[in-house]
């Protein structure tokens, strides 16, 4: 009842008893809205809304707001507001919030009334560039809070993570470590938390498996590779709560993109290898990225006096499972090639055997035995 239909009969039932009669309503107080959210949205439910100064009723970006925002997986296209008539069926409406967000067009942010239901539908396929565009408006979900992801496949501590927007991630039940930066939580900053990629990560493949509100998945697939060539953006996609990133191992290496791979903000500081053998100091060793073969034998030290400094042994994992080993020559001078100075990638092992003199000695000393302490043969033969 409006408050002109409330004179109205409140006149008429005193008209009975009082000649002229003069009524007068006026609303102090408006009564709060109940209104119901659900579909692709931060915290559906049922809200109860106020009506702004000056008596105005609220609007369904409000109410998107108050609940939380759209989620990533949202149609802003299908927005449907489901509104209670006193007689006949219900009115639905149909509301498009990507054009009030690209035209600025008021008249889909309508107006609330008390009892309206409102549908967030999902979407059915995945544009990149229009999610990026929709994390930036103010209908969106919140990315204040802190996201529980998981990076799973070819990065180098695959696991659950937690990752915020405010530039403070960690491993999952960890505290998070200061981290500079800040912005939307995307997949880029995911991979940098899980280590980096390896050099077998296949970046044109990834996949970021996403659950709905209505319990399906949905699968986006990322090309990395146009970011880093193309510098496309919409490809290091803004994350949300409960997303699985899955990187997948690369089916063939070719050496000048894992070169170019080993520079990119993604990708480990520094890889991990082991040279053994005779250098001056054998093991684990960490260089930088695109880091080859014969720089890889320095950082260990360098050759010892018992090497064999024409060739090493390069053992390596290929992405199919297999072990390939082979000899290669050294040339400490040499700039990278693919054949006779590699990249050296995470994981190999380079061996650098003893040279024929030393072995020679080791068989001498072995046959002399204790008589090689007494006769000078070693220093007559010059060794």
């Amino acid at each position: 009842m409006t408050l002109k239909q409330a004179e109205s009969e409140i006149a008429s039932r005193y008209s009975r008893l009082v000649r002229k009669v003069l009524v007068d309503v006026s609303l102090t107080t408006p009564r709060p809205l109940n209104v119901a959210v659900a579909g692709e949205i931060g915290r559906p439910g049922s809200y109860t809304l106020t009506l702004t100064e000056g008596g105005k009723f609220p609007t369904i970006t409000r109410i998107i707001q108050q609940a939380g925002g759209m989620t990533q997986s949202a149609n802003p296209r299908q927005v449907t507001l489901t509104r209670q008539q006193r007689s006949g069926p219900d009115q639905v409406i149909n509301i498009n919030l990507w054009e009030l967000f690209q035209t600025g067009n008021l008249k889909q942010d309508i107006t609330l009334r008390d009892g309206d239901s409102i549908l967030v539908a999902p979407k059915t396929e995945f544009d990149l560039a229009e999610s990026s565009q929709l994390a930036a408006a103010n209908f969106s979900a919140d990315t204040s809070q802190p996201l529980n992801i998981a990076v799973v496949g070819q990065v180098n501590r695959p696991g659950p993570y937690v990752l915020s927007s405010r530039g403070q991630s960690g491993q999952s039940g960890q505290d998070a470590p200061a981290k500079t930066g800040g912005g939307l939580p995307t997949i880029t900053q995911a991979i940098q938390q899980a280590g980096g990629i390896t050099q077998l990560a296949d970046i044109r493949k990834i996949e970021v498996r996403r659950a709905t509100r209505s319990g399906k998945f949905q699968a986006i697939q990322i090309d990395l590779w146009q970011l880093l060539n193309k510098g496309d953006l919409s490809q290091d996609l803004v994350l949300q709560q409960g997303d699985t990133v899955s990187i997948p191992i690369a089916t063939a290496i070719n050496t000048a993109e894992a070169s170019q791979l080993g520079l990119a903000s993604f990708a480990p500081g520094s890889v991990r290898i082991n040279v053994v053998g005779e250098v001056v100091r054998p093991g684990g060793v960490e260089v930088q990225p695109n880091t080859p073969l014969n720089q890889a034998i320095l950082a260990a030290g360098g050759f010892n006096k018992d090497a064999k400094k024409s060739t090493v042994e390069l053992i390596r994992l290929n992405p199919n499972g297999t072990v390939v080993r082979q000899t290669i020559d050294v040339d400490l001078a040499k700039g990278i090639d693919d054949k006779t100075n590699p990249i050296v990638r995470s994981n190999d092992i380079i061996v650098v055997n003893r040279s024929g003199a030393a072995k020679f000695s080791d068989t001498l000393d072995r046959v002399l035995g204790p008589f090689g302490k007494i006769l000078p043969f070693r220093f007559l033969l010059g060794i």
